[in-house]
């Protein structure tokens, strides 16, 4: 939980304060090169910034390898048992290890569509058990009504 709070909230946060202070946002750089800029010119120093840039995207990097593969382990053992995480594991480092090598547009793409596929039992399930959440909604408000009018009186 605190991770997710300093990822998202201060990191982010700073980096978009930086690229949009420092006008990097309008140039024609993108990505780490475009945030290396922002933070080049932000600290005035050109040795600072991209160092503390590099630095930030290692630990981002790898603690998000972390989480990626924590998540997917707890994933596998729910659904097919401890027996899958060792070959999980296996497929797991042979796919970093192959996203050195890979242009980013194709990692981009395939992560995209994997994390795409993870909705689709999600939303098998929603739709499988609307019915149960639209009798749910309506047992809640009407005891809720019930409620109000009770104290009304």
């Amino acid at each position: 939980m605190t991770g997710t709070f300093f990822d998202t909230i201060i990191i982010c946060t700073m980096t978009g304060l930086a690229l949009i202070l420092t006008g990097a946002w309008q140039s024609d750089l993108s990505g780490a090169a475009m945030t290396t800029y922002a933070f080049a010119t932000g600290l005035n120093a050109q040795t600072i910034g991209p160092m503390l840039v590099s630095i930030g995207l290692m630990f981002f990097a790898f603690t998000t390898i972390l989480g990626w593969n924590y998540y997917g382990e707890r994933c596998m053992v729910f659904l097919f048992g401890t027996k899958a995480v060792l070959p999980y594991k296996i497929v797991f480092i042979g796919l970093i290890a192959s996203g050195a090598f890979l242009h980013l547009d194709l990692i981009w793409i395939i992560a995209d569509i994997v994390n795409g596929l993870m909705a689709i039992p999600n939303l098998i399930g929603l739709v499988a058990l609307r019915h149960v959440v639209v009798e749910e909604t309506k047992q809640y408000f009407a005891a809720r009504y019930q409620y109000s009018e009770a104290q009304v009186q």
